[in-house]
C-alpha cells in the first residue's frame, strides 16, 4: 500500500524509517503545513511533499495515512483522511478523549476505511510471549497487576514546543504522553478494569497545565489489583525502563521495556528455557525514558504491517480503534478521580 505521513516532525521521521522497512508498504507522500519540513522528509526517502492538506489527500495514488500530529490534533486530520477514503494509522493516543474517538470510529465506518493506532510496544519477542502466558492462564487466580513508568523530562522538554505540557494539545502529563503505551500494555495482558482511585500532582516543572506524577489505585473485573504509577520527574543518568509487572496464585512476570526481570511459574513449559536464555537481560536503559528519539522502530514497522495484513484480509487490526480506546477511557477516569480528591470511579 501507498503510504502518506501527517506531519513532519520527530515521529514522522520514525514512521518513514517503518514504513521504509517494512513489508506491504512503501512510502509515497508526506504532508506538513511547513513547507519546508514537509519537503525534508520526502526528499530523504524519494517521496512526494505537500504543505496543503486537500491536495496531499486528493492524490488518487495514496491509499493510506499515518498521523504524527500532536495528540490533541489527531481528530482533524484523521477525519479528512477517512472523508478522502483513505485508511489511517494514528500515533497514541488515537485522540485524547473517548468522544473524539467515538468520532473517528463514526466516521471509519461510514467511508468503509479502517482507522488503527500505534501501539507499538506490543510489537516486541517479550510482549509476545507474556501475553501468550496471560492467555494460556499460567497466572492461576491472577492477583497483581501494575505498571511503573518512572521517566525524566527537563524543563527545555516542556518549554520546546508551545503545545507541550498542555491539557488542549497534549491531553494530559507523563499519563496521557509518556505513558499510554505501558497503561495499553497493562489492559492488553491483565484485562479491563473495574474502577480506579488516584492522585496527580507537577513537582518539578514549570509553566505546564499538567502532571509529572502519578499514583493510581486499580481494581480489575479479574479482581486483581494494582499501581499505576507515572512519572517524568524521576531522574536517572540512561533513563529507567517502562515496567509492567503480573503476578499470580502460579506465577509471576515482570517485563521492563523488551527485557524480562522475572519470569517465573509454578509449572514450567518447554518455552521458558528459551525465554529464560533469550529474553532476560536484566535492567537496561529504558527506551526513551529520558530521550523521546531513543526508541526503535521496529514496533513500528511490525505496526504498520499488522494494519496492512488486517485490510488486505478484510478484519480488524489487533491495534484496532477500539483498542486504542481502551487506556484513553481509563486514563479520563484516572483523572477524574484525581481531580475530585481520589474519588473512587467506576468504569
Amino acid at each position: 500500500m501507498k503510504f502518506g505521513i501527517i506531519g513532519a516532525g520527530m515521529i514522522g521521521h520514525f514512521h518513514a524509517k517503518a514504513i521504509t522497512a517494512m513489508t506491504g508498504g512503501e512510502l509515497h507522500s508526506v504532508f506538513d503545513l511547513r513547507q519546508e519540513a514537509a519537503e525534508k522528509l520526502a526528499d530523504e526517502y524519494g517521496a512526494k511533499a505537500f504543505s496543503n492538506i486537500d491536495e496531499f489527500l486528493a492524490d488518487p495514488e495514496l491509499e493510506i495515512v499515518t498521523v504524527g500530529t500532536p495528540s490533541g490534533a489527531h481528530l482533524d486530520p484523521s477525519l479528512a483522511a477517512l472523508n478522502a477514503g483513505k485508511h489511517v494509522i494514528c500515533e497514541k493516543p488515537l485522540e485524547i478523549t473517548t468522544d473524539r474517538i467515538d468520532q473517528l470510529i463514526e466516521a471509519a465506518e461510514k467511508n468503509g476505511k479502517t482507522i488503527a493506532a500505534v501501539l507499538n510496544r506490543r510489537f516486541h519477542p517479550g510482549m509476545d510471549a507474556f501475553k501468550k502466558a496471560a492467555d494460556e492462564g499460567r497466572f492461576g487466580i491472577l492477583t497483581n497487576a501494575s505498571c511503573y513508568v518512572k521517566w525524566y523530562r527537563d524543563q527545555a522538554y516542556y518549554d520546546s514546543a508551545g503545545w507541550r505540557g498542555t491539557w488542549a494539545l497534549d491531553g494530559g502529563g507523563a499519563l496521557m504522553n509518556q505513558s499510554i503505551h505501558t497503561v495499553d500494555a497493562l489492559l492488553y495482558l491483565a484485562g479491563p478494569v473495574k474502577s480506579v482511585q488516584a492522585n496527580t500532582a507537577c513537582l518539578a516543572h514549570e509553566r505546564i497545565e499538567v502532571e509529572d506524577i502519578v499514583v493510581a489505585i486499580v481494581e480489575f473485573e479479574s479482581g486483581a489489583r494494582g499501581v499505576i504509577e507515572c512519572s517524568t520527574c524521576t531522574w536517572s543518568k540512561d533513563g529507567h525502563p517502562a515496567r509492567v509487572q503480573l503476578s499470580g496464585t502460579e506465577g509471576s512476570v515482570f517485563l521492563a521495556d523488551e527485557a524480562f526481570e522475572i519470569w517465573d511459574f509454578m509449572e514450567e513449559k518447554p518455552e521458558d528455557a528459551e525465554i529464560k536464555s533469550t529474553l532476560m537481560k536484566g535492567q537496561e536503559a529504558g527506551l526513551g525514558a529520558n530521550d523521546p528519539s531513543a526508541i526503535n522502530f521496529y514496533q513500528h514497522q511490525r505496526n504498520f504491517e499488522e494494519v496492512v495484513n488486517a485490510i488486505h484480509e478484510g478484519r480488524e487490526p489487533t491495534t484496532s480503534s477500539a483498542e486504542a480506546r481502551k487506556p484513553v477511557e481509563l486514563i479520563q477516569a484516572i483523572y477524574q478521580s484525581a481531580q475530585n480528591g481520589g474519588q473512587k470511579i467506576t468504569l
